[in-house]
């Protein structure tokens, strides 16, 4: 009888992809809307605009559906629009990490 313990993980490779992406500044919703055009009530994997203010006039925030959900994006994270036309946001640190210019 086998445990999990017994299971060998199988290592694998991301494959090359290029995505579109752009990034959150606090100044640039027209961009990301441009990008990303519908509402929040709209179909779903669109921007969604939520204004959280901490004494500044720009959205310090935003609501993103994915296919998972929604996820809020911070300032400096990039919207990505995914392969199935899908979009997502993704922290700095992961987006260098993962992706170059193409």
């Amino acid at each position: 009888m086998s445990s999990d313990r017994d299971i060998a993980a199988q290592r694998y490779r991301k494959r090359p992809v290029e995505v579109e992406a752009v990034q959150w500044t606090g100044e640039n919703l027209e961009e990301i809307e441009a990008f990303s055009p519908s509402s929040w009530f709209g179909c779903p994997d669109r921007i969604a605009r939520e204004y959280v203010m901490s004494g500044h006039e720009i959205p310090m925030s935003l609501w993103v559906r994915t296919l998972e959900g929604e996820h809020r994006a911070s300032i400096g994270d990039w919207i990505i629009k995914g392969v199935q036309g899908e979009f997502y946001p993704c922290k700095p640190d992961i987006f260098e990490a993962t992706y170059e210019p193409a």
